[in-house]
């Protein structure tokens, strides 16, 4: 599942709309498995993973504040990553309210490129870090939406399939987020986010691929399915020492750490306060991905609070015990 969902009934005639159906991303031959496996044989496409001990680093941050979450700036603005050079001189924006019942539409199909999101989905805040890193803040206008108090005409003249994220451009919408971080980045101007080399354009897409049975093998372990969360960080330990130039899933700060950025955000607190688990003990390259991801505005305009994103997978994912 790439979305995030929303119910309604909506009203007047119904645009013209692309969209692309939920699917799942069947595995390569040489794909991850979530196979109980010692940790040197768990992936045998990636490196080993090292597992020596270092100071771990949080996505949770002192400043509280209400959706969206948006921690204080790094003390320096000099680059020392090709993810915190791309927010060099980055503008702070101004985030719009979310639209809800009451709301009005936009002016819908009058050649603005409207990107629809919520501030709370995961699935929508990937494509909200590309455009962020694209630097595309004056190109394509947020439109978020209120899932709790949503406006009927989304539905009806927006998005049939009636999910965010959403993408309006050229007198169209498309969806489902793994397509629309690819399509941002390939029809707009700016830094591209996928990698040329045939080696590191391989390995993107067997971890494209992969970020369904990650997420599934973790969500499983909240509900008391699986003991098998560990295995999981375990692959993504093991997926970043396979380039070293840099600290990222390539190396170098890409769509992928885009995808998985929105899920190891609520991974993380959410492990630590539930289960008393720390993802990134014994994970320095994890660890380090977090700490350089924190670095990037692009993307830490996005985040949420965690203390919400800790309540929220309670109310989902605990309510049963």
């Amino acid at each position: 599942m790439a979305v995030c969902y929303i119910s309604g009934i909506g009203f007047g005639p119904s645009p013209t709309f692309q969209y692309s159906p939920n699917r799942t991303i069947p595995f390569s031959s040489n794909q991850i498995t979530t196979t109980l496996l010692p940790r040197t044989k768990a992936l045998s496409c990636f490196h080993h993973a090292t597992t020596s001990v270092q100071p771990t680093f949080s996505f949770h941050c002192k400043t509280k504040t209400h959706f969206p979450f948006r921690p204080p700036r790094p003390a320096s603005n000099k680059p020392t990553t090709i993810s915190s050079a791309m927010s060099s001189g980055y503008v702070q924006e101004d985030l719009p309210p979310a639209l809800d019942s009451t709301s009005d539409p936009p002016p819908i199909f009058d050649g603005t490129t409207r990107l629809y999101i919520s501030y709370t989905c995961p699935y929508a805040q990937r494509v909200w870090i590309t455009r962020n890193c694209k630097g595309l803040q004056d190109k394509i206008k947020l439109v978020p939406i209120d899932l709790k108090n949503r406006p009927t005409w989304y539905k009806e003249n927006v998005y049939p399939p009636n999910k965010v994220p959403a993408l309006e451009h050229n007198n169209e919408v498309k969806g489902e987020s793994l397509d629309l971080i690819k399509y941002i980045d390939s029809h707009f101007e700016g830094p591209s986010l996928f990698p040329d080399d045939p080696a590191k354009k391989q390995f993107a897409d067997e971890l494209l691929s992969y970020i369904d049975s990650f997420y599934k093998t973790v969500t499983s372990s909240f509900k008391g399915e699986s003991t098998e969360a560990g295995i999981a960080f375990d692959n993504i330990e093991t997926a970043l020492t396979k380039f070293e130039d840099g600290p990222f899933f390539l190396g170098q700060f890409s769509l992928v750490d885009i995808t998985y950025a929105p899920f190891i955000e609520r991974f993380h607190p959410f492990l630590l306060d539930v289960k008393k688990y720390d993802i990134t003990l014994g994970r320095t390259k994890l660890a380090t991905w977090i700490e350089e991801m924190n670095k990037n505005e692009g993307y830490t305009q996005t985040r949420c609070d965690p203390k919400e994103l800790v309540e929220s997978y309670k109310k989902r994912f605990m309510a049963h015990l």
